[in-house]
């Protein structure tokens, strides 16, 4: 499909002459996440005797947004993409027991984000007729909605590691612009770097032995205009 699209839109007379001179334009993104953080941990982990080392693991999730954008002149736009971002990561923690055995408990980070970015996009001239480059960045306000902040301990008494729901993000990208006869379509490369660290700090191992939680996502984006 990719290359059907991107054959559309290089090929021929130019497409959609009179796009780039309205003043708005909307259209709809989907895409691909990886989810991950930026951890800081006490620099000595011998208080607690038997951690011996935190890190965190990424996962993929994925998602949606509204398109709205814009235009600024020949080549900014202001873009403002509301949406939902759905996905989880791991935060693991390697404990060496009593008998020398090494066992590492994973705390599972669920999320479910209402995602609120505005960002400039500054693009290039129409290359090969129908394609543009272009870089953006901007900030983004993002909220949890099933944030464990609030959640009760399991009855099995597991602790639960709780991170706050509100979180300001730096975003910066790159990505393509193609023209194609009916629509343009983009695909485009960003990552996001939390500000604000997410850790609710509550009395127990994982908690303490842990200075600072800050996102660091990847989203690769397809979006339709």
């Amino acid at each position: 499909m990719l290359a059907v699209l991107h054959a559309d839109a290089q090929f021929g007379v130019p497409n959609l002459l009179k796009y780039d001179k309205k003043p708005f334009h909307f259209g709809f993104a989907f895409g691909y996440c990886n989810f991950n953080y930026r951890i800081s941990s006490k620099p000595d982990l011998a208080e607690y005797d038997s951690l011996m080392m935190i890190h965190t693991q990424p996962m993929s999730g994925f998602n949606l947004g509204i398109v709205t954008d814009l235009r600024l002149g020949e080549y900014f736009d202001l873009r403002f993409i509301p949406g939902l971002s759905f996905g989880d990561r791991y935060i693991n923690y390697t404990i060496r027991y009593s008998t020398g055995n090494e066992i590492v408990t994973a705390k599972n980070v669920e999320s479910v984000y209402l995602d609120l970015p505005i960002l400039i996009k500054y693009k290039s001239s129409r290359m090969l007729n129908n394609i543009r480059a272009y870089v953006i960045a901007g900030g983004q306000y993002t909220f949890d909605m099933i944030s464990a902040k609030k959640k009760k301990a399991p009855e099995n008494g597991d602790i639960v590691l709780k991170l706050n729901p509100h979180d300001l993000q730096a975003q910066v990208g790159v990505g393509f612009d193609f023209y194609c006869t009916y629509f343009k379509f983009t695909t485009e490369l960003k990552m996001s770097f939390g500000f604000l660290n997410m850790l609710v700090p509550e009395d127990n191992m994982y908690a303490t032995s842990v200075t600072s939680l800050k996102a660091k996502n990847l989203q690769i984006s397809f979006i339709f205009e």
